[in-house]
């Protein structure tokens, strides 16, 4: 069903990375979810009101709350898609992590408000009247329910969406909500012992659980996350790929809403070949790499002296020296300023996100060690952090 309906409705459904498409895809969700949610809003709330069921009304208003969201996630996908203004120059792409956001402090409020209607119940327990027709239109709730759960987490899988799986995981809590009456509706029947508010309880601890975890999910991209691991390889390994490139450091990639990435990179080339050529190079590696992976790219060139022996050979001891101190510290930009009662080795150092040593004592273990090569010899370290890894 729902690969139809994407292919039905959506022209160039595989490109999930252009906006357009995006936006298309939520218009199909949002269509799909009113449409459907205002359907079982009207038959529960028919049905609740001729067999005076609070917990069926109740579960009628929350598929209309539903609707809401359903709404909000439309507007706020449409709005992302606005393009770049002169006050937001990387374009309005993370309107779509709020918009998720505004989902998952919903399902909080909804799950907040039902644990303040079970206590009520388990309080004041009120006989629940059983019908047939009730019981039918509670568990075809649940298959719609269900069906619409999978259909927006499928929908948010194909373009990467947290709004789509707020509103999906909000689906499946419906499916658990609505199962929860219907269970307590038919043991009320067998037993005359009301459970609702008891059950309601332990369903809106459930709702509260997802819905902190759906806030997490949607704050961590405003708040800026490590790039993928897999992109942050295959971008350098397609630079080093380039004759003329001997080293790469300092990528950083932000991303500013789905399908907006940009990235910088210090490439280093040798100091002695044709500057204007290596500048043609560099061009050439901005315009590829951004084209190849969907972003937008630059490039700082740092030209590395190859012809300096006692240099190279100053680089390989520095390099050895970090390497026992940690395997994921790394430098760059190394450089050798002689004077006439000493020489400063310059050069960056950068240093993974957990690692627990202090900028300062780094920098005088390095500068210790150093002094054990030559007692003239000064060092001038600058710390840079690895932006693009968790280690």
């Amino acid at each position: 069903m729902t690969e139809w309906l994407v292919k039905k409705f959506i022209k160039d459904y595989k490109n999930t990375k252009q906006p357009a498409v995006r936006v298309k895809y939520a218009l199909l969700s949002g269509i799909v979810g009113i449409i459907s949610n205002v359907f079982l809003f009207v038959t529960k709330i028919v049905v609740g009101m001729i067999f005076q069921s609070i917990a069926v009304t109740a579960d009628a208003v929350n598929n209309l709350t539903d609707a809401g969201s359903s709404v909000i996630t439309l507007v706020g996908f449409k709005l992302s898609s606005k393009p770049a203004d002169e006050e937001h120059p990387y374009g309005h792409a993370r309107i779509e992590y709020v918009t998720g956001f505004i989902v998952s402090v919903v399902i909080i409020l909804l799950g907040i408000e039902l644990i303040k209607t079970s206590f009520q119940k388990i309080l004041n327990p009120n006989p629940i009247n059983f019908s047939y027709l009730t019981v039918a239109a509670l568990i075809v709730s649940i298959l719609i329910k269900l069906w619409q759960g999978l259909f927006y987490k499928n929908l948010g899988r194909r373009i990467e969406s947290a709004a789509l799986a707020a509103t999906g995981q909000d689906s499946m809590n419906d499916v658990i909500s609505t199962a929860t009456v219907l269970v307590a509706i038919v043991f009320s029947k067998l037993t005359n012992i009301q459970i609702d508010g008891y059950m309601g309880v332990a369903v809106a601890l459930f709702i509260l659980y997802s819905g902190g975890q759906l806030v997490l999910e949607t704050l961590n991209p405003l708040l800026g996350l490590a790039p993928d691991p897999t992109l942050v390889a295959d971008i350098e390994k397609e630079i080093l790929s380039y004759e003329g490139v001997l080293g790469i450091h300092d990528l950083m990639v932000h991303s500013y809403g789905p399908g907006k990435l940009f990235a910088s990179v210090h490439v280093e080339v040798a100091a002695e070949g044709d500057l204007l050529a290596s500048h043609d190079m560099i061009d050439n590696i901005e315009r590829e790499v951004s084209d190849k992976f969907n972003l937008s790219l630059v490039i700082h060139m740092d030209p590395l002296a190859t012809n300096d022996e006692r240099v190279n050979e100053l680089r390989g001891q520095v390099t050895e020296i970090i390497d026992l101190i940690d395997q994921d510290l790394s430098m760059h930009d190394f450089r050798v300023v002689y004077g006439p009662t000493h020489s400063n080795l310059i050069f960056d150092i950068v240093v993974p996100t957990k690692f627990e040593v202090s900028d300062k004592e780094l920098k005088e273990t390095i500068d210790r060690e150093i002094k054990k090569i030559d007692s003239t010899f000064n060092s001038v370290i600058t710390i840079d952090k690895n932006y693009t890894s968790s280690k």
